[in-house]
């Protein structure tokens, strides 16, 4: 036997984490802060665990079996994760390591109870916590005990919570070791759990202390009341006293036993404000330590605390670095462009290069300062009127902020606004030549760059790429091109809104953007049933596809009778619209070209559902139904006062909107297309970069800005550390969901609509495409899995131009994320889906399979019997 089996928790600190786990590791550090104490004790290390596992070489073969498994796989998961424990209960405990342990447990005094917890090396950590994952044991007496007892911390790395738990996170159940915590049993008066940022809002510097009477385990299993206290600034600012009928304390012969409490005191607060805010001040202190903020479980024994364990809160929403101390408002980025997942660093990076306006990064995501626009009159009037059309939640969350005369410091007006507030646009003639010429000009420009770019390599490829993206700018922000959009969009508005005033028409602008012309991003849905036009003859071509789950069915498919007929139909669509893919702004996601397969579901849907040609009869049908309306609307307003000269304004917005309505999806579309240029020639670099040795996988490149990409193709180096941590960072950001609205206090501030006429129980959101429609809900979180029937609504957290072939399919549409112009509602309408978006928790609160009614006039959903 060696010391290392068995170490002193004075002996460890945060470094030390693979030897004694995160909670280990974290305590050992916690021991070192002045002013904190930690009950005394030992660690069994990770090299005991492994020496254990060594000596029951059944678990091996288990936890091969356990890597195949996959996390829905519930049954499966269950039954082998208990036969792990088992077998590692059972495990013989070697003499030597049993006489360490007997030594340190001497040492903390004769017989002494003690709190026996596990700690692995996966835990605690700053972006994976794994709390309540493993195992705690309180007042456990004697050496033979605490033996049994760590067995059983060793074996609960193997509960099914925590198997699930690292198989959602991608983490290797070989990569986990387990350590033991052992310390000196503290018989609590009072226990309980500090928060150093406010875990409802994520407020940084709002503190949230939970306490009740006895030991904190009931805390936290739940099994208690608590008093909850708010702190700021050394003040309590809120506090809730909870009617604590019971409480958690140590049995005499072990273990722990509930005990009722005295009438008298169960309404009395377990701590008074002045040991909360000492509480709280213990806990800066703690965080400041560890450099984040922490989740701390204490126990107060008279008048002294004693902290028993600190981690880092891991569902907060990082703070972007503004560099100084003022305060600052950020809007979400990705509310904006229809696509909350965390990009990763080059995808990041290429958006940087390619807006106008400074981001700044936080979880994977980006932001827009905000703070002086709202600090002006001028600037926070636009951007309150913009905000608040396109995304009441986010419009009102500003609001909330506004309303806190202390947050923004006012300034005088400076000017106009930036681009992130678009004015009224400048005339322009309602001329369709207009679109045609910029989409000609668009195309012209993409064609010319993926010539160039093709023909580079090496660091004259990532310096023709960087100067390209000043090309791509130029087009997007072309003055002209802002014109023909934004001109549709203001005619629609006020469509809308004279429309209603004049004739008590709501939403009439649904109805009239139906099948506009030029618009790639509807045409692209519609093509997809034309490819299910040429397949839907050929049976054997369906069968086969039904089989498909590899990327290289394409190669296959001349082989079968209509074959080649359908490859070339497959192929065509992919050479127009192969450079998208859900979540298409982050340039290093897999396009449909590189994945074709994940298109497979949806043109066999189409095959199912649709008869031939009809992506011609929808389009034909929409064009028919907004020239009915047209005529309806216009004899309506000739019969009011003034009815000709309302008339013609209308039918000169009309007109507005149907010619240039379209355009509206083409430069995102424009940007994808070079965006994908871009990527081949990248990918073609990282090809050689790995050949060379520089890298391990094509796939490191998106873990890298574009600069530090670029110095790797400089220098034919890359650090391999930095990349596996941006790799896990991405990981760790994927199970986060950003705010709206985000302050430099890191408070996620949330929006309401403020509305007094929806049904009792119903969800609200914003309408955005006219009509009512009542089906089976269809929640869908992967494109490539979605499984619509004729008449399913489609619920999902949010929609970009990829989800465009599911609508044809859709009865109507329920996001959670969206505004009256985004890419789904503008679809949506074309193609006359009742649509309601922006609903708060969609698809949690709506179930698959649920019969809901979609208001999509009045912008509200009703969940059925």
């Amino acid at each position: 036997m060696t010391e290392r089996d068995v170490r002193d928790l004075r002996e460890t600190d945060e470094t030390q984490g693979a030897v004694v786990g995160g909670k280990g590791a974290h305590l050992g550090g916690l021991s070192r802060v002045d002013g904190v104490r930690v009950p005394a004790g030992f660690c069994v290390t990770t090299d005991a665990f492994r020496r254990v596992l060594a000596g029951a070489p059944a678990v091996g073969g288990q936890l091969d079996r356990l890597s195949h498994l996959k996390p829905d796989d519930r049954d499966g998961v269950r039954a082998l994760s208990a036969d792990i424990r088992r077998t590692v209960e059972a495990a013989a405990v070697p003499v030597d390591l049993a006489a360490a342990v007997s030594r340190a447990l001497a040492r903390l005094g004769d017989r002494v109870a003690c709190a026996v917890r596990s700690s692995a090396t996966a835990e605690d950590l700053p972006t994976a916590s794994f709390a309540g994952q493993q195992d705690t044991y309180l007042n456990v007496v004697g050496p033979e005990a605490v033996l049994r007892h760590v067995s059983r911390c060793w074996a609960s790395l193997f509960t099914e919570r925590a198997v699930t738990y690292r198989q959602r996170r991608g983490i290797d159940h070989r990569a986990v070791h387990m350590a033991v915590v052992v310390q000196r049993m503290v018989f609590a008066d009072a226990a309980g759990v500090l928060f150093t940022a406010d875990p409802v809002t994520s407020h940084r510097r709002i503190a949230s202390v939970e306490a009740s009477f006895g030991l904190g385990e009931a805390l936290v299993s739940g099994r208690v009341d608590t008093d909850v206290y708010r702190v700021r600034d050394d003040a309590v600012i809120a506090r809730t006293i909870a009617t604590k009928r019971v409480a958690v304390y140590a049995a005499p012969a072990g273990g722990t036993r509930e005990q009722e409490i005295d009438p008298q005191q169960q309404d009395r607060p377990a701590l008074t404000d002045a040991q909360v805010v000492r509480l709280v001040r213990l806990g800066r202190r703690i965080e400041a330590h560890f450099g984040r903020p922490q989740d701390i479980e204490w126990c107060l024994v008279g008048d002294d605390f004693q902290i028993v364990q600190s981690r880092p809160i891991t569902t907060l929403f990082p703070v972007p670095d503004s560099g100084d101390r003022e305060n600052r408002v950020y809007l979400s980025v990705g509310h904006q462009q229809m696509m909350t997942d965390p990009l990763k660093p080059l995808g990041l990076s290429f958006w940087q290069m390619t807006t106008p306006v400074p981001m700044a990064e936080a979880g994977g995501r980006l932001f827009v300062d905000v703070t002086r626009r709202l600090a002006t009159p001028s600037g926070r009037a636009g951007l309150l009127e913009l905000i608040g059309r396109s995304d009441p939640l986010t419009g009102d969350a500003l609001r909330t902020i506004l309303a806190r005369d202390d947050f923004i410091r006012p300034l005088p007006d400076e000017g106009p606004p930036g681009p992130l507030v678009a004015g009224p646009p400048a005339p322009i003639e309602t001329d369709p030549g207009v679109v045609t010429e910029l989409v000609r000009s668009s195309e012209a420009s993409v064609a010319a760059a993926a010539r160039d770019i093709g023909a580079a390599s090496g660091e004259a490829l990532l310096d023709l790429i960087r100067a390209d993206i000043q090309e791509l700018r130029r087009i997007l922000f072309d003055p002209r091109s802002h014109q023909v959009f934004l001109s549709a969009m203001e005619a629609t508005w006020w469509l809308n809104e004279r429309l209603e005033a004049w004739l008590g028409e709501r939403n009439a602008a649904d109805t009239l953007t139906r099948s506009v012309p030029h618009n790639v991003t509807s045409e692209m849905g519609l093509a997809l049933l034309d490819v299910a036009d040429a397949i839907r003859p050929h049976p054997d071509v369906v069968a086969f596809l039904e089989r498909v789950r590899d990327d290289d069915f394409l190669d296959e498919l001349p082989r079968l009778a209509g074959g080649p007929q359908a490859r070339d139909a497959i192929a065509a669509w992919l050479d127009r619209y192969g450079m998208r893919c859900v979540g298409e702004i982050d340039i290093s996601r897999p396009r449909w070209s590189e994945r074709p397969s994940t298109l497979v579901p949806t043109i066999l849907g189409n095959v199912r559902n649709f008869a031939a040609g009809e992506g011609a009869r929808r389009f034909a049908q929409g064009q028919r139904e907004a020239a009915e309306k047209e005529r309806e609307l216009l004899g309506r307003l000739r019969a009011l006062p003034d009815g000709e000269h309302k008339a013609g304004e209308a039918k000169q917005r009309i007109d507005r909107v149907r010619t240039f309505m379209g355009y509206r999806e083409y430069p995102k579309y424009g940007m994808v297309c070079r965006y994908y240029v871009y990527k081949q020639a990248l990918r073609r670099e990282a090809e050689r970069l790995v050949r060379a040795g520089a890298l391990r996988a094509v796939e490191d490149i998106y873990y890298l800005t574009f600069q530090e990409l670029h110095d790797a193709v400089r220098t034919s180096r890359a650090d391999h550390r930095l990349i596996d941590r941006r790799r896990a960072e991405f990981r760790s950001y994927r199970a986060l969901t950003p705010p709206r609205v985000l302050t430099s206090d890191g408070e996620a501030v949330a929006g309401a609509y403020r509305r007094d006429d929806v049904p009792a129980g119903a969800l609200t959101g914003l309408a955005v495409s006219a009509g009512t429609v009542q089906g089976r809900a269809r929640v869908v979180s992967d494109m490539g899995r979605a499984d619509l029937e004729p008449g399913d609504i489609l619920v999902t957290a949010h929609t970009d131009p990829s989800w465009t072939p599911l609508f044809v399919a859709a009865a109507g549409l329920v996001t959670e994320v969206g505004g009256a112009m985004t890419h789904g509602a503008v679809i949506a309408r074309e193609y006359g889906l009742p649509a309601v978006v922006g609903v708060a928790d969609a698809t949690r609160q709506i179930r698959d399979g649920q019969r809901i009614r979609v208001h999509g006039t009045d912008g509200y959903i009703e969940i059925l019997p």
